[in-house]
């Protein structure tokens, strides 16, 4: 059954909901750059489309791709051409004492120079028509190739799981800022009344001391919610490469149930089935199975066609005409004796086999019991959303029956600045407890292999229209704020 909160609770919540703003003149008046606002599903598109990681993994899955082209290109005809063109000059020195020898009577013959060009053309074309090395590694290529679709997949939901994080961040963090400025305004009018029942001599200078501590304590605390709150923002712009200058708020009316299916074990079954990093682990098995019989193919013989022409000509002692050839065959090649090599190489990949063998179970493992404390989680925070929400109510009560009393004198200060951080701390629990188990279900179901845009969707129905701002108090220090730079331009 879809739930809501009580009418007694929104009415105890309104003060401090109503005004959830995210950062719009913060961010314009510190980035001088153009922000704009959006709601979850706009930034998981810019995710999806700017996402550093997400882009990688892309590029990777196009080059491991191109790599099974690659590997059978080895299978396919092979045809290489080469040729030179040479001017050539020979030198001869000869000597003899035979008579009639041509000379210059000393008894050796003249030295003989006889320059020439040359000209050859060797053309080769070969087909391999049995390679079972070549083979197998294109199926190994193509197993990549099944590795990487879920790799791919895995980063995806990653991505889409930072993203939602991030956006969810920034709501927790605005709504506790709201909680702790609501508080910082409370206990400072508590200093007030404080400060002049002391002149008038109601109270002791004690109770002011204690209001004082009381509203230091409270504006450290808004200070730390500030900086989280735009630490959030700069976490999201790394994820998609935008600022932002508001978000969508997420309804009160948003829905805390049990996750569905109800059954555990059936998340469970879904994980093991659909879950993509289990699914790469399983692939990668394949892949290195493969890489064993690249291993022991090389043991195995090669055939090939060939076929190759020669031509040659030159113009030694103006001889006309050239000289040509040209071969058809096969070849065949078997290893003898490698070093030990071969059996070596089966040995490593057989080794590689098993531990992939080892890290899918790993995954799988890690997998289920991810899936199991998710449903958990998620199921407890159902209850925890609820104590939360009553929580805030009791500590609502406890504060005014608290106030009462000081008026009366039952009550000392010490007790009202008790109840009211009791009560604003309820109130940022309460927070933290409704975006825990938005972030917990999404993650329950990335784990079970189910995070897609469509879930994405069904949150960002839950948005409300108007947007959320936040804008720093003027006495705030906005001069150590980060500027983390503009997004990098790609090459094409």
């Amino acid at each position: 059954m879809l739930r809501r909160p009580s009418t007694s609770a929104l009415k105890t919540l309104r003060p401090f909901t109503a005004q959830r703003k995210l950062l719009p003149a913060l961010v314009l008046s510190l980035w001088a750059m153009p922000a704009w606002s959006a709601d979850l599903l706009t930034i998981t598109r810019d995710a999806l489309e700017n996402n550093a990681e997400l882009s990688s993994a892309r590029s990777e899955s196009q080059s491991v791709e191109a790599g099974r082209d690659v590997a059978r290109g080895d299978l396919l005809p092979q045809v290489n051409a080469s040729g030179n063109v040479a001017h050539n000059r020979q030198y001869e020195s000869q000597s003899g004492t035979q008579a009639g020898q041509a000379g210059d009577g000393t008894g050796n013959t003249a030295g003989n120079d006889d320059p020439f060009n040359s000209v050859s053309l060797t053309l080769e074309a070969s087909q391999a028509l049995f390679d079972a090395r070549n083979s197998r590694e294109v199926t190994q290529a193509e197993r990549q190739i099944d590795q990487q679709v879920f790799v791919l997949a895995s980063t995806e939901q990653q991505v889409l799981i930072d993203v939602a994080t991030a956006y969810f961040d920034i709501l927790r963090a605005n709504d506790i800022l709201d909680a702790r400025l609501a508080q910082e305004r409370a206990i400072g009018r508590q200093l007030e009344q404080a400060e002049e029942q002391f002149e008038v001599g109601l109270i002791a200078i004690t109770e002011v001391e204690e209001a004082q501590a009381s509203f230091d304590q409270s504006r450290a605390e808004r200070i730390a919610a500030q900086s989280d709150l735009q630490v959030s923002f700069e976490v999201l712009e790394r994820l998609t490469g935008q600022r932002y200058a508001s978000i969508e708020a997420l309804s009160d009316d948003y829905p805390i149930a049990p996750p569905t299916p109800a059954d555990r074990d059936e998340w469970v079954g879904l994980a093991v089935e659909n879950n993509p990093l289990v699914l790469a682990e399983q692939a990668g098995v394949e892949v290195s199975r493969s890489g064993v019989g690249i291993s022991e193919a090389q043991r195995l013989p090669t055939l090939e066609a060939f076929a190759n022409y020669q031509y040659a000509d030159n113009d030694i002692d103006g001889v006309e005409g050239h000289d040509s050839s040209s071969q058809i065959g096969l070849s065949a090649n078997l290893p003898l004796y490698t070093g030990g090599s071969t059996q070596a190489g089966i040995r490593q990949s057989t080794y590689q086999l098993e531990a992939s063998q080892y890290d899918f179970e790993a995954q799988r493992r890690d997998t289920v019991q991810q899936v199991r404390s998710l449903y958990t989680q998620v199921s407890n925070d159902v209850s925890t959303v609820d104590a939360r929400e009553q929580a805030i109510v009791s500590n609502q009560s406890a504060l005014d029956a608290t106030r009462a009393g000081y008026e009366v004198g039952t009550r000392n200060i010490v007790d009202v600045l008790n109840a009211e951080q009791n009560l604003y701390n309820a109130i940022s629990d309460y927070a933290q407890a409704r975006y825990d188990y938005v972030v917990n279900l999404l993650s329950l179901r990335q784990q079970a292999g189910r995070l897609d845009v469509e879930a994405v969707e069904d949150i960002n129905a839950w948005l409300r229209g108007e947007e959320v701002t936040f804008t720093l108090p003027e006495d705030s220090d906005s001069s150590s704020v980060t500027n983390i730079g503009e997004r990098p331009e790609l090459d094409q």
